[in-house]
């Protein structure tokens, strides 16, 4: 539990670190991702980012565990 918490502390702080690179990707504008904009209505789903964003994570913590 202990290395889990310091393992997310880091990434955050990584995170927080590279923020203004990281504001530049085209996360949530990718093909895929479902935006509907109306008059008084809005809607965002972000199929594509979730999956990146899920595989991304999933690749790391797999590294963190072997």
């Amino acid at each position: 539990m202990n290395r889990t918490l310091i393992v997310i502390g880091l990434i955050i702080i990584a995170v927080g670190l590279l923020w203004p690179w990281l504001s530049r990707l085209p996360l949530g504008q990718l093909p895929g991702d479902i935006a509907v904009r109306r008059e008084n209505f809005s809607f965002f789903f972000p199929v594509t980012t979730m999956i990146i964003v899920s595989v991304v994570l999933s690749g790391l913590l797999w590294l963190l565990n072997r």
